[in-house]
Formats: C-alpha cells, sequence, structure tokens
C-alpha cells in the first residue's frame, strides 16, 4: 500500500488531519490538497469533512472542486459530510450538493425508541446491516463502526450498507467509482482501519 498515490481533497471542514493519519497508521502517504492537477494524478481520492453542508458546498464551487470530483475516475471515497455532499440535495441550508447520488439527506425527526427519545446528533458506535460492497469485504454483518452526524442520507439503490437509528438510513453508498461512508472510518477501530484497506485495494 505504501505505492498508493493518494490525495485528501482539502476544504473548510474539519477532521481531515485524524483521516490522514490513520492513513499514516497503515502505512500510506497521502497529500491534502485542493490542486486539480495533484487530484487528477492520484490513485485513490479521499473526500472527508465534518461541518455543514452550507458552508461547505460554495467554497468547492468557487474553486471549482465540485465539477472536478464528478469528473474523477479513480476509486473516491467520501466519508461523513463528505458522502452528504455527493448527494443530491441536503436539508442542511436547502443546499444543492454534487449529485453524484441521487439521494436526499434529511435531518434526523424527533423519534422513540424502546420507550425513549433519540437524540440528536446520532453519536456513538452503531451496527452495520446488509453490506453489499467491496468496501466491506471480511466484514460481518453487525459489526460496530462510531458515527456523529444530525443529517442522514435515505436509504437508496445505491446502499450498501444500513444502519437504524430511529429509522433506517445510508451507512455507506457505491456507485460506479463513488464510494461513501457516513461514519468515521478513521475512528472506527479496526473496522474502519479494514474499510480503508478495502479502498485501497480498490
Amino acid at each position: 500500500m505504501s505505492l498508493k498515490n493518494v490525495a485528501i481533497i482539502k476544504y473548510n471542514a474539519g477532521n481531515i488531519r485524524s483521516v490522514l493519519f490513520a492513513l499514516e497508521r497503515l502505512g500510506v502517504s497521502a497529500v491534502v490538497t485542493d490542486d486539480h492537477a495533484i487530484i487528477r494524478q492520484a490513485s485513490h481520492v479521499i473526500f472527508p469533512g465534518v461541518g455543514a453542508a452550507n458552508s461547505a458546498m460554495p467554497y468547492l464551487r468557487e474553486r471549482g472542486l465540485d465539477a472536478l470530483m464528478k469528473s474523477l475516475q479513480q476509486p473516491f471515497l467520501g466519508i461523513c459530510l463528505g458522502m452528504q455532499l455527493m448527494c443530491r440535495h441536503s436539508e442542511e441550508g436547502d443546499t444543492p450538493c454534487l449529485g453524484i447520488f441521487d439521494i436526499g439527506v434529511k435531518r434526523f425527526p424527533a423519534v422513540e425508541e424502546h420507550g425513549q427519545r433519540l437524540k440528536t446528533p446520532h453519536m456513538g458506535w452503531n451496527q452495520l446491516y446488509n453490506l453489499r460492497s467491496p468496501l466491506m469485504q471480511g466484514l460481518h454483518e453487525g459489526d460496530f463502526v462510531y458515527f456523529v452526524h444530525s443529517y442522514y442520507a435515505e436509504a437508496a439503490d445505491a446502499c450498501v450498507a444500513t444502519c437504524r437509528y430511529g429509522l433506517p438510513f445510508s451507512a455507506s453508498l457505491h456507485r460506479d467509482n463513488f464510494y461513501g461512508v457516513q461514519f468515521h472510518t478513521e475512528k472506527s477501530a479496526a473496522v474502519g482501519e479494514k474499510i480503508l484497506q478495502n479502498f485501497l485495494a480498490l
């Protein structure tokens, strides 16, 4: 894996450094960049992020990163906010997004489960089900990963792993060379590490 040429897209969202450190633990040196040429030449591209859709999308458009990302042919992984921005639209600030996945992103409703009101954001460890992606190779139904999010991608055809928090939602998406995970791979211990390894092996 040390021969991989990985680009992490630099934009106005947090948590990018923790992804960089997670790759370093796997022996992979990645570059954090918004340089179009470097991103195009990368073997793999990662689009992480913690933040708000309605501030991230204008930033991406101003720098032409929105059109660039949609044109990429190499394996591409969106993490957390990154996956949400790959969808068609987010209720967060009524924001049009990249449209790589024809899916809407919605805010978790106020619901109760097992007699308790569920808090927003959905934060902590939760289980994955209905795994059907090369990204999930070697994982098992019910494996735990770490989530922090107030908005979710609806379950749809592109969904390749589901989770439940009051309602079922897409924990992972896949179409062509584009992959997304709602959870934080870099905070999901051995399961997250395995998913990153699977992505780098694509």
